[in-house]
Formats: structure tokens, sequence, C-alpha cells
């Protein structure tokens, strides 16, 4: 970081030759886990921020954005989800937003990094609200593929809310056709996964485009769209595969009915409109997931910028 005025500067690299800069007023809290770097810091523009290995990850002012973009598309769609199963989703917004639903009987949580757990039950309480303590939270400290490997519990939804795939990170083998396989196989007879997949951005699709094609070559129906999340500086991609439910069959008034329905409390970004309105993508962006042809293997990772 480098001093100007009054205020440090925490620079978000997007790529080599890209970044977006962050005035911070304080620097919360900083520390090198067994895993990844985890910093939490005070922005002048988007209140407290969670960054993990030099990344932002959420903010306080537009984290509802990512979280309910993450998680409503598939608990909307799914027929009536009562077993969730939250791969990485350290802050808690992610369980948060699961447990909306009164229908939710189960959420198990599973996070490789205690620390950084730990360290925002402390420091974000804006973000999990309490979520932690309710009684259909299950916590477990451990490596989330491995637990799917050895489990044989059956789940109606998986949300994978993991970090990007930076080399040595703790995240890229969550990221490949042997993991979602797994999955697959760990989903119930209706079940989907949702998950974040990388910037939307004209310049660097190759993630997002990789992660597409990654998931169709293992489900049935993969439905790719983004959302606009400001403190990341780029539109980003998230996707949603099936086993049987398109997203894109329900139009506004049924998204609006199931949310009066099954949801406790008011959405602040969710509603039918972006529901129909996220999965229309621009032509570029269908044009590069159309013509990628990398699928992401374990022995075939891909990497972000770090």
């Amino acid at each position: 970081m480098s001093e100007t005025k009054s205020y440090k500067w925490f620079h978000d690299y997007l790529s080599p030759v890209e970044g977006h800069m962050h005035g911070i007023e304080t620097i919360v809290f900083s520390k090198q886990t067994k895993y990844q770097h985890i910093e939490i810091l005070d922005s002048k523009s988007y209140g407290r921020c969670l960054v993990l290995d030099g990344k932002m990850q959420s903010s306080e002012a537009d984290e509802f954005i990512y979280h309910e973009a993450l998680v409503h598309p598939a608990m909307l769609t799914h027929p009536d989800p009562k077993n969730v199963f939250i791969v990485g989703g350290g802050e808690g917004a992610t369980l948060r937003e699961i447990l909306r639903y009164p229908g939710v009987e189960h959420v198990l949580m599973v996070d490789i990094d205690q620390e950084v757990v730990e360290s925002c039950q402390r420091y974000l309480p804006k973000w999990h609200q309490g979520a932690f303590e309710d009684r259909r939270t299950e916590l477990r400290y451990l490596d989330a593929r491995k637990y799917l490997e050895e489990t044989n519990e059956v789940y109606d939804i998986i949300i994978i809310d993991i970090s990007e795939p930076v080399e040595e990170g703790p995240a890229y083998l969550l990221y490949t056709k042997e993991f979602y396989s797994l999955v697959m196989e760990r989903l119930g007879s209706d079940g989907m996964i949702s998950l974040q997949a990388g910037t939307t951005s004209a310049s660097n699709l190759l993630n997002f485009s990789a992660v597409y094609q990654t998931l169709k070559a293992v489900f049935p129906l993969v439905s790719p769209y983004q959302a606009c999340i400001p403190s990341f500086g780029l539109p980003w991609g998230f996707a949603l595969a099936s086993k049987h439910f398109d997203p894109q069959s329900l139009d506004c008034k049924e998204i609006d009915k199931r949310i009066f329905q099954r949801i406790n409390g008011s959405l602040r970004y969710y509603d039918g409109e972006i529901h129909v309105g996220q999965f229309l993508l621009p032509k570029h962006v269908r044009l590069q997931m159309k013509t990628q042809e990398q699928i992401i293997e374990d022995n075939h990772p891909l990497f972000t910028y770090n």
C-alpha cells in the first residue's frame, strides 16, 4: 500500500495490467493463516471489506448483491430445498441467505480455514447476522472435497462460495471436472449447484467460459449468469447447474411469488426482474463461452492472476 493524502490505498489487481484502487481508512485485521492471507479493511467507499490473498471478496456496501445472486436462483428454482451444503462461505453471508427459508432443515457449511471463519465471525457481524448460531447450522473445518469423497450424505443444493483459483491457494481443485462430478454424485435426484465463476469482463473471460464448459461436461443443464458488484471493479459471473430444473423457465411473476411464499424478510437485490434479466448475457460473452474448448481438470487446472 502507498500513502496518498490521509488514506492508504489497497490495490486490487484484476490482471497484470488492470486494477481497482480502494482508499483505506483502517486496517482492522491482517494475518497469514495456514492457507491464505486474510485482511479486513475499512474502506472509504465501500465500508468494511474482506480481502483474501490480495483479492477483494466482499464489502459492507454491496455484499448483499453477491450473496443474493449466488444463493437465490438455486433456492428458488428447486421445488423444495431442505438439506443444503455450503463449500466455503467464510463470512457467513451465504449461510444467512439460505437460512431465510423456513423450509430448510439443515445447512452444513464446510470451510478449510478456521481462522478466516473465526475472524469473520468477530469482525463481520453485519454479514452473518447470527447465522452461525441458528439451530439448523452445522459448521465444520475440513477440506470440502475430501469430505464429499468420504460421505454418503445427499443434498438438495450445494453452493460453492470460494475464492478464485489462485495457484498454491486452497480453492483451485474445487473448479475441476473431477470435483464437479463428485458434487453431482452427492446431489439428490432434483439437486443443483450454484457457484461464482469469475469475471465476465471483456478482457478476461477465460475463467468464466472454462468453468461453463467444465460444468457442461458433467451436468445436463447449465445456466450461466452475471451481476454487477461495484466493489469488484468488474462484472461478475455465476453459474447454476442442475439435474432437471431450468431457472430460465421461471418468469418474473413466478419468482416474485416464490420469494413471497418461501423467504423470511425482504431481499435488497433479487426479484423476478433480476432473475430473468441476469441470464441474458451479452453477445461477446456468449460467443466466448461457445468457442471455449478448455475443460478444467485436476491435472490441467486453471489459475487466475495473483
